[in-house]
C-alpha cells in the first residue's frame, strides 16, 4: 500500500483485511539502509488483538526519496507517519522502532503523543546532548553520505554491514543474510544520503528532556555486546518513568535479526504485561 503524504509516497506493510476489525496497531520501524520487509518475521507470531504493519521510512526501500532534504527532518518523518496513521484511520497506536526507527518513534512522540499507546525502542538514541560531539556526529555523517555518492549504494551497503557493531548478522542463516544484503542494495542514493543529512543522529533534535515525560508502557532493548547503546539504553531506563530495559545475551546492535526468536519473546510478553 503507498499511502501520499506532503507530496511525496510512503509504503505500508499491512494485511489490508484486517483494517476495521478493532485490533491495536503496531508500526515497525526499521533502522538506516533497511526496510519494512525485515519485520515480516514477527507478523505472524504477535498475541491475537494485534495487528502489524511496517513502512518505508522516506529514502528507504519502496518510499520516495526526494532530492528536497526538508522532507528528511524529524519533525516531516513525524507528519509522514501521522498522515499513515490518519488515513488508516487509527487512533492509538503502539511504535517500535529499531536504531533510526527508534529515533523516529521517539520524534513522533514528541510531536503527537496523542496518538501512541506504547514504545518499544530497540538499540536507539534520544540523540546527542554534548554540541561538540553532536557536530562531530554531523560531519561523520557527512563523510558517509560522500561515501554514499562516490561508491554508490552496493558497495556502501556492504561496507555497512561490515562494521563491528553488525558482526552478529553474519551469525544469520546464509540465505537470510544475503536476503537482507540485497534489500539494503536495492535502496536509493539520494534517498540514503538524504536520511544521513536530514535525520541522521547529529541533525535530529535533542529528546533526552522529551522523554522524562513518556507517560505510556515502553520497552527498551539492547544486546550484550553493545556496549555503547547498552549504556545509553541504561540512562534512558533511568528517565523513562516505569520504563523496562531488557539486554539480549550474546547479541550485538541488531537483535531483531541476529535473535528473532528472542526478540519475538521480549515484544510479546511486554504486550501481553500491558495490553
Amino acid at each position: 500500500m503507498e499511502i501520499k503524504t506532503g507530496g511525496v509516497s510512503i509504503h505500508v506493510e499491512i494485511d489490508e483485511k484486517l483494517l476495521g476489525k478493532g485490533l491495536m496497531p503496531i508500526l515497525f520501524l526499521h533502522g538506516f539502509t533497511g526496510s519494512s520487509p525485515e519485520w515480516e518475521f514477527i507478523f505472524n507470531k504477535l498475541p491475537a488483538g494485534f495487528l502489524p504493519l511496517a513502512i518505508d521510512i522516506i529514502g528507504h526501500g519502496r518510499s520516495d526519496s526526494p532530492e528536497n532534504i526538508e522532507h528528511y527532518s524529524a519533525d516531516a518523518i513525524s507528519s509522514q507517519i501521522e498522515d499513515v496513521i490518519k488515513s488508516l484511520q487509527f487512533r492509538k497506536l503502539i511504535l517500535c522502532g529499531y536504531s533510526m526507527g527508534g529515533r523516529a518513534a521517539l520524534s513522533f512522540y514528541s510531536n503527537f503523543p496523542q496518538y501512541s499507546a506504547g514504545l518499544i525502542l530497540e538499540s536507539t538514541t534520544p540523540g546527542i546532548e554534548d554540541e561538540i560531539l553532536r557536530n562531530n556526529r554531523i560531519k561523520s555523517d557527512e563523510l558517509l553520505a560522500l561515501k554514499i555518492e562516490e561508491e554508490g549504494v552496493e558497495k556502501f551497503g556492504n561496507y555497512w554491514v561490515n562494521l563491528p557493531m553488525f558482526q552478529g548478522l553474519k551469525l544469520m542463516p546464509e540465505e537470510e543474510y544475503l536476503k537482507l544484503l540485497k534489500a539494503k542494495w536495492r535502496n536509493n542514493k539520494t534517498g540514503l544520503i538524504n536520511s544521513l543529512i536530514g535525520f541522521g543522529t547529529g541533525s535530529m533534535p535533542v529528546l533526552w528532556d522529551t522523554i522524562k515525560r513518556i507517560n505510556i508502557p515502553s520497552l527498551l532493548i539492547t544486546g550484550q555486546y553493545d556496549d555503547k547503546f547498552t549504556a545509553i539504553n541504561e540512562r534512558m531506563n533511568e528517565l523513562i518513568p516505569g520504563s523496562r530495559h531488557i539486554i539480549a545475551r550474546e547479541c550485538g546492535h541488531n537483535i531483531h535479526l541476529e535473535k528473532p526468536s528472542e526478540f519475538i519473546n521480549f515484544v510479546n510478553n511486554f504486550l501481553a504485561d500491558n495490553f
